[in-house]
């Protein structure tokens, strides 16, 4: 089971403390505003506002606030415009890190990133130096209860699922970022019921991090990452063992 993959499925479970704070209605909000704005409102003709209204309402985003965003990002509402930024990194042990952003100040922004890597063991790196070492794709998540793994082959394979992989108690789904609502409604059609499904970034090479120190820096950028407001996703390419992740989460 690969760590990097672990660590995905748990951070829909820290998700939940997030809501609590508010936290991640800010963040899916803004990315709902930005996609309206570059590719429009109409999320059937709009793939990346359907997945990221998609991943709002399975984060229980009242529909009015999303109806809210899509307007200010038409520009039929006002608000403040928003601007994607990546930043590459490094992390202790060479793990290569993705940063995606959105703000409304870029130096602010990449000043307070550049601190947040430096502080914690890490450094900025040139755009495309570790960009290379992933791939865009679409990752549905379920409960294991959800669905035994014939009934989820049954109804997903046929939607465009390119890998269907056991993560100990949730199934992870990927597919090509053009497939991953297909799925999601393939799914939904058989009353499977999906944790979450979006578009993320996947590692095409990764770094294991055995030693629990070492394992325990990298987990702490990211961290420091995903705390920041500007801050939207934070993708890494470490491969911690069960155990070692159990004992740095601990």
């Amino acid at each position: 089971m690969s760590g990097h993959s672990k660590w995905h499925s748990i951070k829909h479970k820290k998700g939940a403390a997030d809501q609590a704070r508010g936290k991640l209605f800010a963040k899916l909000i803004r990315q709902i505003e930005v996609a309206a704005r570059e590719g429009g409102g109409d999320a059937e003709a709009n793939p990346t506002l359907r997945s990221m209204v998609q991943k709002a309402r399975d984060a229980s985003v009242p529909v009015d606030t999303i109806e809210r965003a899509v307007k200010r990002g038409t520009g039929d509402l006002e608000g403040v415009r928003y601007e994607q930024v990546t930043y590459e990194g490094y992390a202790p042990s060479g793990v290569a890190v993705l940063t995606e952003c959105l703000t409304d100040n870029r130096n602010r922004t990449g000043q307070e990133v550049k601190n947040l890597f430096t502080r914690n063991g890490g450094s900025l790196a040139e755009p495309g130096a570790v960009s290379w070492q992933f791939v865009r794709k679409g990752v549905v998540i379920l409960e294991k209860s959800a669905a035994d793994e014939d009934d989820l082959m049954l109804a997903a394979l046929d939607a465009g699922t390119e890998d269907i992989a056991d993560q100990g108690d949730t199934w992870q789904l990927t597919t090509s970022p053009t497939d991953l609502h297909a799925v999601r409604s393939a799914l939904d059609a058989a009353g499977i019921v999906v944790t979450s499904s979006e578009l993320t970034m996947l590692p095409t090479t990764s770094v294991p991090l055995a030693e629990e120190a070492g394992a325990r820096a990298v987990v702490r950028l990211i961290d420091s990452l995903e705390e920041h407001d500007d801050v939207q996703n934070v993708y890494a390419n470490f491969d911690i063992p069960d155990d070692v992740l159990q004992a740095v989460l601990a």
